[in-house]
């Protein structure tokens, strides 16, 4: 990976530049731009802080590699990013409304004015009008999920994406509204601090490259680089790759083994102590300890489609109906 041993810290203030209108850009044509960057809700993601996105995820989106992972579909209601977009203008009207501030939306991806930094981009939610003291507004919605994520203040992810946006517009803050559970609205001051900014930049550069140099971020162990490995490297090709010499991946190997051993005995004890609560417990539906309490319930019976006997009554159905199951690659240590 190539980097530059001197990150310059960009302009205090400064204007961004509009790279592109947004006014009658669809939205294919709207992820076509931000493939040319990072903007700001890749932030997070960028520097490895994104609870749902890894580096190798937003990796794959940016070269183009991100067919066969899962897509975001705009017009799925059961979705929060839907509900994001749907709510957006009335978040907007109602922080109009409780600050006196008036807002205004921004028909542009935004561009660093620094041409070192032009990789840099934002899109902007609302624009504040007229006011010294805040320039931009972030739109957000939590529901039911989501709002354990904003009990201690605006969510590390967030404020970086903010803080993205205020490194590009050379703004002082941004206000962050969100609504939550359909019917809280809070409101959230985030400052500028260069320092952050700095830092921000440093590691944002940092991700760009392995874009530039076509090179994989390493994975982070998450469910997002699990997807994104899946999707890199789907089909094996036979052949065996000997790395008896690399120190390194050894020790990793050897450590996930004895992980994996571990895991198993763990898993074991876990088994024999539930046992010996289940015989203690008998056909009773609840023990209490000094700690807290079991049940041990029978559920309630469910209808469920036998497919063994209909496709035995009905067997030219299996033809009609059947599709393919696509097969997936094995990770077995021996």
């Amino acid at each position: 990976m190539k980097t530059e041993k001197h990150l310059p810290t960009p302009p205090r203030k400064g204007t961004a530049l509009r790279l592109v209108s947004t006014t009658n850009l669809d939205r294919e044509q709207w992820l076509t731009v931000r493939k040319g960057g990072i903007g700001s809700s890749d932030a997070a993601a960028a520097v490895g802080l994104n609870p749902y996105k890894s580096q190798l995820a937003l990796w794959l989106e940016k070269t183009g590699r991100d067919g066969a992972m899962p897509q975001i579909d705009p017009n799925d209601d059961s979705a929060p990013v839907f509900w994001g977009t749907i709510l957006e203008p009335i978040v907007a009207t109602q922080y109009s409304k409780r600050t006196g501030l008036k807002v205004r939306k921004v028909n542009a991806v935004l561009q660093h004015s620094d041409p070192e930094l032009r990789w840099m981009m934002a899109n902007l939610d609302r624009e504040v009008v007229g006011s010294a003291e805040v320039q931009i507004l972030e739109c957000k919605t939590a529901g039911i999920n989501g709002a354990r994520l904003w009990k201690d203040g605006v969510p590390e992810y967030v404020q970086l994406q903010v803080m993205h946006q205020l490194a590009v517009t050379g703004k002082q803050a941004a206000d962050v509204a969100v609504l939550i559970g359909g019917q809280d609205l809070e409101v959230h001051r985030i400052e500028r601090d260069e320092k952050m900014i700095a830092n921000l930049i440093q590691l944002e550069r940092r991700f760009w490259q392995y874009v530039v140099d076509d090179i994989p971020p390493p994975a982070d162990g998450s469910d997002s680089a699990d997807q994104a490995l899946r999707c890199l490297y789907p089909q094996d090709n036979g052949r065996t790759l000997d790395l008896s010499g690399n120190p390194a991946l050894n020790v990793a190997y050897v450590e996930l083994k004895a992980l994996k051993q571990n895991i198993s005995k763990q898993t074991q004890r876990e088994a024999e102590l539930k046992q010996l609560l289940q015989q203690a417990i008998g056909d009773l539906s609840r023990a209490t300890f000094a700690g807290g309490q079991i049940t041990w319930k029978r559920s309630k019976n469910s209808a469920v489609l036998d497919t063994d006997s209909l496709l035995k009554d009905k067997p030219y159905l299996k033809a009609r109906y059947s599709k393919v199951k696509e097969g997936s690659r094995r990770f077995l240590i021996s």
